[in-house]
């Protein structure tokens, strides 16, 4: 009993001695610190919640700035419809360059039955069969009706050049006969945008692992998508070879710089727009494009062709 109580006011001294005066009070150290862990936990949640808050603010003003631009989509949509023509929208570019996400914005406020997203998936064992441009033909618009394709026949030139899922002939012959079948379809009075997404290595790298970590997300990384990186370089020389070869007048290449991805959307809006002659074009809204945003296609090959003088190789 005597050395509980011993120990008791020993306790109760060792106590007294680690207090520490705050403001007029003594405050034991054990309760300063778990005080301490609690407010810079309060601190971390409220900074996380205003990061949260400003980024939702931001995402909206995001969205609003190109609200004036989606009017001017229904516009052409419109005129397209009562003038019976045709119109084809390509998205190409490197996985998560941002392609899906502007196709979203440009066709959010369209008349859901005078447009279509096609997005094909590999060849089908019969298809492999047919003339390389059958699959995409059957998808081609009838008048008054817009089509954006989410990749295209481009796939030859990128992805199945790169990964040899075509022969060295079969791109061969895509190379020196796209021009000619682009050419025959502008002559027919369907009207063709080429859009090429292009985003660094370094964003490319950030965006697929935020698809890792996000399970929202996780169903667009495939396994294609996991050698992105490492096939950089083979991809760069795939870019630069389809744009040389493929850039025409009636069927040009612009390149969007996408790595800001807001942007991004607005200067392919601004193509697209500029692309038709359409009535009641709002003429209060700057149309123009940014030109380190929105690049024509022979541009960014003399661009490439510089870095490939400087440094020995592409950039991207």
């Amino acid at each position: 009993m005597v050395e509980n109580k011993q120990d008791k006011v020993l306790e109760e001294e060792r106590k007294e001695k680690e207090r520490i005066e705050v403001n007029g009070k003594k405050i034991s150290l054990e309760k300063l610190i778990k005080g301490y862990k609690k407010s810079k936990k309060e601190k971390k949640k409220r900074t996380q919640n205003k990061k949260l808050e400003i980024k939702g603010v931001q995402k909206y003003t995001d969205e609003q700035a190109l609200k004036p631009y989606q009017a001017e989509l229904i516009k052409l949509q419109n005129h397209i419809e009562e003038t019976g023509q045709k119109m084809i929208i390509l998205f190409e570019g490197r996985d998560a360059a941002g392609k899906g996400g502007t196709i979203r914005r440009v066709t959010r406020y369209m008349n859901e039955k005078h447009y279509r997203v096609v997005a094909l998936g590999k060849p089908t064992e019969e298809q492999k069969t047919q003339w390389f441009y059958q699959k995409y033909i059957q998808h081609f618009p009838q008048g008054g009706e817009m089509v954006l394709f989410d990749r295209s026949w481009y796939n030859r030139a990128m992805v199945e050049s790169v990964f040899d899922f075509c022969t060295q002939k079969q791109y061969d012959d895509f190379m020196k006969g796209v021009k000619g079948f682009e050419k025959d379809i502008v002559r027919q009075g369907t009207i063709i945008v080429k859009l090429y997404f292009s985003v660094t290595k370094d964003e490319q790298a950030t965006r697929f692992e935020r698809r890792k970590n996000d399970p929202l997300r996780q169903w667009k990384l495939s396994e294609i998508d996991m050698q992105a990186q490492e096939r950089w370089d083979d991809f760069t020389k795939a870019k630069y070879k389809m744009l040389k070869q493929t850039h025409s007048g009636s069927a040009p290449w612009t390149v969007i710089r996408s790595n800001d991805k807001q942007k991004a959307r607005l200067e392919a809006l601004k193509v697209i727009l500029n692309s038709v002659d359409y009535k009641d074009r709002n003429e209060d809204l700057d149309y123009s494009l940014d030109e380190k945003l929105g690049i024509s296609g022979a541009r960014e090959i003399e661009i490439m062709e510089a870095q490939r003088a400087k440094n020995g190789k592409f950039i991207g």
